[in-house]
Formats: structure tokens, C-alpha cells, sequence
């Protein structure tokens, strides 16, 4: 709540910028994210956020770290370390529906500018970056691993913008954990259906 004089107190203010910054994504995407937009939500003076924010992409870098978190833990949540097409396929799945259930922060976090020194966003995006090597390392040992990290990643990220821009069917939570799994599979089996294939 707002302290007297309409202030929040130091350390408190940061946070109700970044509860405001989310509200407001929720509601109207980021076209209606603003620094002046937030301290009208958050009940504080128009140059408040400034004391923690610059510009509107570090409040965007802010927002995406906080994001980046949380996929990261959805993801650790499907499974911590998985090795098998299975527990890829689970972790795959959890990346989309965090995707189709956050879609405006998601969209935060991949397709708006953000500050390039941000060390809490380039800190949280590093620990994605390091999951993802890390199934790699354990699904496909002896494997390229940061060509087959990229692939994996840009595979699943392109499934859920494709499912968030309306290109596959998003019709119910079963229908699109079956697209993603069929999809996910398949890195395993196209290996050997290109040696049957050369043979």
C-alpha cells in the first residue's frame, strides 16, 4: 500500500513497479507498458519508478528476469534433469503451456526490447540457457552440444509462439501436449529414419 505522501518506502518500491508492470501486461499487453502507466497503478508519483527503472526497457528487462525465473522453475517443475524422450517431451510440454498461460509475459520475455547490460535479466536467461544444455548433455550424450541446446530450444520456442499466434491447434490442454510430444519425438526418431532412408 502506498505510505503517506504516496511513497513507498525503499525496497518496496521496486516491487510494486514490477506487480503494477504485470497487471498491466495482463490486462492490455505491452502496448499499454509505460513507466508513467505503472506509477498511476501503483499509486506513486510519475517519476517514482525512475529511482529503480532508466527507461521502459529496463523496466521490460525487470519483467522478463522475473519471467525467465519463473519458466525456469515450471520447467525444473515438469522435470529437474530429464534424459529420456519422455521426460524431454514433459519439459517440452510445460514450455508451451507456460507460453499459453503467460502469453503476454512471454511475449515480454521473446519479443520486446530489452536493456542488453540488464544483469538480472542476462543472469536469468543464462540459467534457461544452462537447463537446456544440461538436458541436452543427458538426453543426447556425445551429441554437439551447443548446436543440438539451440535446436532444442528454437524447436520447442517455435512451437509455442506457433501456438500462440493461432498456427497450430491450441483447442484443448491434451490436443496440444500431443502436438508437442509428436514434435519432440521426432528428434529421436529422424536419425534413424535418415539411415534407413540412405541405406
Amino acid at each position: 500500500m502506498p505510505q503517506a505522501g504516496g511513497t513507498y518506502h525503499h525496497g518496496d518500491l521496486r516491487a510494486a513497479c514490477l506487480r503494477a508492470a504485470r497487471e498491466l501486461l495482463e490486462e492490455d499487453g505491452s502496448a499499454g507498458l509505460s513507466l508513467r502507466a505503472v506509477a498511476r497503478r501503483a499509486g506513486v508519483s510519475a517519476t517514482a519508478p525512475y529511482r529503480h527503472y532508466a527507461d521502459r526497457d529496463a523496466l521490460v528487462s525487470a519483467v522478463a528476469a522475473q519471467g525467465y525465473r519463473e519458466l525456469a522453475e515450471h520447467l525444473a517443475a515438469a522435470h529437474p534433469s530429464p534424459t529420456t524422450p519422455d521426460e524431454l517431451a514433459a519439459v517440452a510440454v510445460a514450455y508451451v503451456r507456460f507460453a499459453l498461460e503467460r502469453p503476454a509475459l512471454f511475449r515480454v520475455m521473446f519479443a520486446e526490447p530489452c536493456d542488453p547490460n540488464s544483469e538480472e535479466r542476462v543472469a536469468a536467461t543464462t540459467a534457461i540457457s544452462e537447463y537446456v544444455r544440461g538436458m541436452v548433455r543427458g538426453a543426447f550424450p556425445g551429441a554437439d552440444v551447443e548446436a543440438l541446446s539451440t535446436t532444442v530450444w528454437a524447436l520447442v520456442h517455435g512451437l509455442a509462439f506457433l501456438h500462440l499466434d493461432g498456427k497450430l491447434d491450441t483447442s484443448t490442454p491434451d490436443v496440444v501436449a500431443d502436438q508437442v510430444r509428436t514434435a519432440v519425438q521426432a528428434l529421436f526418431t529422424a536419425p534413424a529414419a535418415l539411415s534407413q532412408t540412405r541405406a
